[in-house]
């Protein structure tokens, strides 16, 4: 059930994220994330590992997110020109990194299918929000973004994968996960 519960709570925080952004507003993504985080915080059994989870993502999204902008890969609707990428972009990451133990086990074994899960589905959120809410436009031509969002998320899964594999082999006795 709470498999069910997770997806369907991190599939809503996507959609507040970008259907807010697409209304110009930030904060319905960063509310979605927080009850999700509040949610999802008080039934786990890893409560340290999905924070410390959190706080990676974070860092990763603002590394990734910022690079892509700079660079001009990426163009928000949602922006602040201060700050870079919004904070609804990163709410979604946030939410991300709360998935990775519950949905997305089968991934912490298996970090070349993490790798390419990451590859594809990185590109095709980014383009589903480009698409249905017009909250991100690609550089011209779009490949080169896809290219670079394919790279970035390739890394960013193996990676969050890997960690949650690592903290829930400590939290076992014997270490066997």
């Amino acid at each position: 059930m709470t498999f069910w519960l997770t997806l369907l709570a991190y599939q809503a925080t996507w959609f507040a994220a970008v259907i807010g952004a697409g209304h110009g507003l930030w904060w319905p993504g960063v509310a979605a994330a927080g009850l999700f985080a509040l949610w999802r915080l008080s039934v786990s059994p890893h409560r340290a590992l999905e924070a410390r989870l959190v706080v990676v993502a974070l860092a990763l999204g603002l590394v990734l997110e910022n690079l892509w902008v700079r660079t001009g890969m990426l163009d928000y609707a949602t922006a602040w020109p201060w700050a870079g990428s919004p904070a609804w972009i990163l709410a979604l990451w946030w939410a991300l990194a709360l998935s990775i133990v519950p949905l997305l086990g089968y991934l912490h074994r298996r970090l070349l299918l993490a790798a390419v899960f990451g590859a594809i589905g990185g590109p095709l959120a980014y383009l589903g929000a480009a698409r249905g809410w017009d909250v991100v436009q690609f550089a011209q031509p779009q490949w080169h973004s896809l290219l670079a969002l394919a790279a970035g998320w390739a890394v960013a899964m193996p990676l969050l994968a890997w960690l949650a594999r690592r903290g829930l082999q400590s939290d076992i006795p014997g270490g066997a996960a």
